[in-house]
């Protein structure tokens, strides 16, 4: 039937809100938002326990510690936190599926303390310059073996910021060569005694690759800006891998970011500080802002190799966090998946999820219903879902039925888009775009493959835009996402 047009529905939730409806519907109409499905909060903690603001250095993501959220409890860009690093933190804090946190004292794991090891599921080390203790190296090699995520970046040899005889390059060789968990190269790699002035490192090609390919962006180059670069040695590790490289280098030599893992753990290196400044910090501090040059795609590199270090989403090792590869067990992922729990669950435009005889449900007596206004609008619906790493079957299904009061037959004034945007918002895919010339009576099933983001937390988007004049409905209803 054709659709009333979306001025009724605007009343309908009028007359809610004033209670005029019965008392169910205006109870469904009021319904909070609380995710059924709520996306995994991945707990990062970054180190400046270490002299990581000695010098120049300025490796912190907020003046606010052990919380930034006590600097700017809701940041909206970098500069709501101070430091280098607020660039890196601001981002993650943006997605909602992030809790940060910076160490101060020593890092320690199985204690009773807030920034204990146990509680996170992440470690960032930005270019520690004085030694671990024994307890400390302890302490992080056991978190990585029980399922903890391991970021260490280093700087160039010489990088002695205050001037104690050791710089990052020792002090991270020493951590992998020196501790009592696994002194025989666990990770299966050491860091380059090198000063490398200047170089743009390339990405190989691997379209599979979550870190160069993941929810933040997709990875061209890097930068080094006086870095260093690491030798694999995949016979101690066979799970160690390159994934850019200095020009001219390749295979073991001359990796400048490289992934591992150890036991149920996770492993990444970065051999320059400079790709993670943001330019910005403390004052009287020198900086160099890496994170956004143009030349390179460091950004994407940093937040993506953190989503993957924090497991993104797949099931954790014991005791440290997201380690490991993941499981799949069969379910259907999306919650209030036939709109019945009112507006719980997805987040949606006002009124779009409704039980308005302006429209019928396919099944039950509420379904989500975008655009019908006949004025120039834009309604959306999403639900952020986060698909296990393990599975191989991930099918996205759901039934549309449109109608519309436009008559052409070849132009497309109104469309709904159906997208997957990634953790920073940023659209991953489009799985379809419909419009006014895709108008029918009755539902139609419509169905998708997201088997590619396996491992990820992404949100299903859809997108009704509708032109200046004639109504087109996008009426959606029964949404599933099977998988196994």
């Amino acid at each position: 039937m054709l659709a009333l047009t979306r001025s009724r529905r605007r009343l309908t939730t009028a007359l809610a809100a004033f209670g005029l409806l019965t008392a169910t519907a205006a109870a469904q109409a009021t319904v909070i938002a609380t995710p059924a499905h709520a996306a995994t909060t991945h707990r990062v903690l970054f180190d400046d326990g270490h002299a990581e603001e000695a010098g120049n250095a300025d490796w912190i993501i907020s003046t606010s510690k052990p919380d930034p959220l006590g600097e700017n409890s809701s940041p909206s860009v970098e500069t709501d936190w101070t430091g280098a690093l607020s660039s890196w933190g601001v981002a993650l804090q943006k997605t909602g599926s992030y809790s940060l946190k910076t160490a101060t004292s020593a890092l320690t794991y199985g204690g009773s303390s807030a920034t204990d090891l146990s509680n996170f599921d992440t470690l960032v080390l930005p270019e520690p310059n004085t030694l671990f203790t024994t307890a400390e190296k302890t302490a992080i090699m056991t978190f990585v073996k029980n399922g903890g995520g391991l970021f260490m970046i280093s700087d160039h040899t010489g990088a002695d910021r205050n001037n104690d005889g050791y710089d990052a390059v020792q002090i991270l060789n020493d951590l992998m060569t020196n501790n009592s968990v696994d002194s025989t190269d666990p990770f299966g790699f050491s860091i380059d005694s090198l000063n490398i002035s200047s170089d743009h490192p390339a990405a190989i090609s691997d379209s599979t690759n979550p870190v160069l390919h993941g929810s933040f962006g997709t990875v061209t180059k890097s930068l080094i800006a006086n870095g260093t670069t690491a030798t694999l040695k995949p016979s101690d590790n066979s799970s160690v891998k390159g994934l850019l490289y200095r020009t001219g280098y390749s295979g073991n030599t001359g990796a400048f970011f490289l992934t591992s893992t150890f036991g149920s753990g996770r492993v990444a290196f970065w051999g320059d500080s400079s790709p993670i400044d943001d330019g910005t910090g403390q004052s009287g501090n020198t900086l160099y802002d890496g994170w956004n040059d143009s030349s390179a795609t460091n950004a994407a590199l940093a937040l993506n190799a953190t989503a993957w270090l924090a497991g993104d989403g797949t099931s954790s090792g014991g005791g440290g966090g997201g380690g490991g590869t993941g499981t799949c067990t069969a379910a259907q992922l999306l919650g209030n998946s036939g709109f019945e729990s009112g507006n719980s669950t997805w987040s949606a435009s006002s009124g779009v999820i409704t039980n308005s005889s302006g429209e019928s449900a396919r099944t039950g007596s509420y379904y989500a219903w975008l655009d019908g206004y006949g004025t120039a609008t834009t309604d959306t619906l999403s639900q952020s879902v986060t698909i296990p790493s393990g599975c191989t079957t991930a099918a996205l299904s759901f039934y549309l039925h449109v109608d519309t009061a436009e008559t052409s037959t070849s132009t497309a004034y109104d469309t709904l888009k159906v997208q997957v945007l990634g953790s920073s918002g940023a659209v991953l895919g489009t799985l379809a775009t419909y419009s006014n010339l895709n108008a029918a009576s009755g539902y139609t099933q419509r169905s998708f493959s997201l088997a590619s983001y396996a491992g990820q937390t992404v949100t299903l988007k859809f997108t009704g835009t509708e032109g200046s004049t004639l109504q087109t409905s996008f009426v959606i209803d029964d949404t599933a996402l099977n998988v196994s």
